[in-house]
């Protein structure tokens, strides 16, 4: 388990003010091992996994389609 956390990154994360979530931000290029990790901490914890996008690289792909659309 150890060799998997050099490998996900820790980003930051928040608690409800009510102390009953944690949302971690964590980032990793494989998804496998991100899997793996949270196999290996099953029963500790739950887990939702919610792939994101930087919005910059949102907006280069959207970008393209909002110059066509403003012709």
């Amino acid at each position: 388990m150890r060799k998997i956390l050099y490998v996900i990154k820790y980003i930051d994360s928040w608690v409800e003010p009510n102390f009953d979530r944690c949302f971690q931000l964590m980032e990793c290029d494989d998804l496998t091992l991100l899997q793996q990790w949270i196999l290996r901490a099953e029963g500790m914890m739950s887990f939702e996994i919610v792939p994101v996008i930087p919005s910059k690289e949102t907006q280069q792909v959207v970008a393209p389609f909002l110059d066509a659309a403003g012709r």
